[in-house]
């Protein structure tokens, strides 16, 4: 296979966004068009992902510039992991947009694309530098589609995510333009093992590592998340929520392991691991709306990861990889749950809907039991390996957080089902709202692409092994990135 094909998950949504400007057409050709290029990229990154699981590493240098110059984008088992369960959200999100009416705006489809693009190519690149200007790819449709349709609130809330992601985006550039000047190079091949070597090179890649902390949301760098999210449009929020943090979860990966790994940051990752656990249940746990929660939770899963960064082994590495893939489609599932409800009653704070809205009460109620990490399902998978690597090391801190933040996860989600889900009637409820409640119903084309979202808790909590696999494989490439250096210096 040509390593030109690694090219395509960013040049064929930009090609299409471009065509959708140029010739808008009817919401149902944005629509035909946006969900064909995402599946497209999703069978792409499904035949990538299998390449890679032998260890292989497709390299591929554009623009004719020599090594250290050229850009460079690589695809192993992880960068490929990441692209199938990104290319499968925005599919999903696609039709949850459509049957919340959230791309009814002409500019939704081309935005979503651009978005898409800059996320797919964050994941491929091999380079600080590029790696900046894709996170710049993401943030200016996404501030778009926080803000579309208007309102007080919304824009408010853009003013935040703008001002933060600015913030963030302008450290980032700073600590490229360090490691630049450091090490003369941006090439991540290249700086391999840099921070050891140099304490100058350690400190600008630490510039580079507290910018992309501030892009995943780690605690204390968190507060724009849950000011923003839950104000955004209901497809937009399941967007974001498996795309905008995650690149910046997967750009700690890949700097620390190929760069920082070695350097002493064990304990400062451990412990904002841990905080970044405990902070964002309890926030959640203060919460009232469904979104808001579950936006708190956002935070706080992105400790578990952590976690695993922190470890640094095999074991740790590989739950910390199982654990981000299972999440993006839990999340993004009882995201859509929370946005149905919204959308079909206008507002997320109802009673009894278990038995007004069975599907989406059976979708939340196995989505919020994997986020809590309940066996059979794809979350006590995630949690149990990470719990018992942090065992393996006798850190036992972390694994009565872990343990703890599950519980207080579980407790959290139970207030969710109680309070909209299982309730009884609230006769202090203002008559209006019991006589919408009482006629509006969740149409079937909000409720299916939660229940196909949340099929995946299931299959990976039961047979868990391909997924496993990958994600050993993807450790593997993290503890020893020979392969990789070679694949992006050449």
């Amino acid at each position: 296979m040509s390593g030109l094909v690694l090219a395509l998950p960013v040049a064929v949504p930009l090609l299409a966004a471009g065509v959708l400007v140029a010739c808008p057409g009817g919401r149902r050709a944005q629509r035909l068009i946006t969900s064909a290029v995402s599946a497209g990229i999703l069978v792409l990154s499904a035949v990538l992902l299998a390449g890679s699981l032998d260890g292989t590493v497709r390299g591929l240098s554009m623009g004719g510039w020599p090594p250290g110059f050229a850009i460079v984008f690589a695809a192993d088992a992880l960068s490929t992991l990441m692209l199938c369960v990104s290319a499968a959200l925005v599919l999903a999100s696609l039709a949850f947009a459509a049957g919340t009416g959230d791309d009814a705006s002409p500019w939704f489809a081309p935005l979503a694309m651009i978005l898409s693009a800059g996320v797919y190519g964050a994941f491929l690149t091999a380079d600080l530098f590029n790696l900046f200007v894709f996170v710049e790819v993401m943030l200016v449709p996404s501030y778009a589609l926080l803000t579309m349709s208007g309102g007080r609130a919304r824009t408010a809330a853009g003013r935040i995510y703008l001002t933060f992601s600015l913030l963030a985006s302008t450290l980032l550039l700073a600590g490229v333009g360090l490691v630049y000047g450091v090490t003369g190079t941006v090439n991540l091949g290249e700086l391999a093992g840099a921070a050891r070597q140099s304490t100058a090179a350690a400190l600008a890649v630490g510039v580079v590592l507290l910018a992309l902390a501030a892009k995943a949301a780690v605690v204390p760098l968190h507060g724009w998340l849950p000011r923003t999210y839950p104000e955004a449009p209901p497809a937009v929020t399941v967007l974001f929520s498996g795309l905008l943090t995650k690149v910046g979860v997967y750009g700690l990966l890949r700097v620390y392991a190929v760069v920082h790994e070695g350097t002493g940051l064990r304990w400062p990752v451990m412990a904002a691991a841990l905080l970044t656990m405990v902070v964002g249940v309890l926030g959640a746990v203060g919460e009232r709306g469904m979104r808001s929660i579950l936006t708190f939770h956002m935070v706080s899963q992105i400790g578990y990861i952590l976690l695993g960064l922190a470890l640094f082994t095999r074991a740790g590495l590989t739950a910390a990889v199982f654990f981000l893939v299972q999440y993006v489609l839990v999340k993004a599932a009882l995201l859509m749950c929370a946005g149905a409800v919204e959308t079909a009653y206008g507002t997320d704070r109802t009673d009894s809907l278990a038995r007004r809205e069975p599907l989406i009460a059976a979708a939340f109620l196995v989505s919020a039991l994997s986020l809590a990490g309940l066996p059979p399902l794809s979350g006590f998978v995630a949690k149990l390996g990470l719990v018992d690597a942090a065992a393996t090391e006798s850190d036992h801190l972390a694994v009565g957080v872990a343990v703890g933040v599950s519980f207080l996860t579980l407790v959290s989600m139970v207030k969710i089902w109680a309070g909209s889900f299982w309730g009884g009637e609230d006769p202090s409820r203002e008559e209006s709202l019991l006589r919408l409640m009482a006629r509006a119903t969740v149409r079937p084309a909000l409720a299916v692409p939660a229940l196909v979202l949340t099929v995946p808790s299931v299959v990976l909590g039961i047979a868990a092994q391909p997924l496993l696999t990958a994600a050993a494989e993807a450790a593997g490439g993290l503890l020893d990135a020979s392969a990789y250096v070679r694949a992006v210096t050449r």
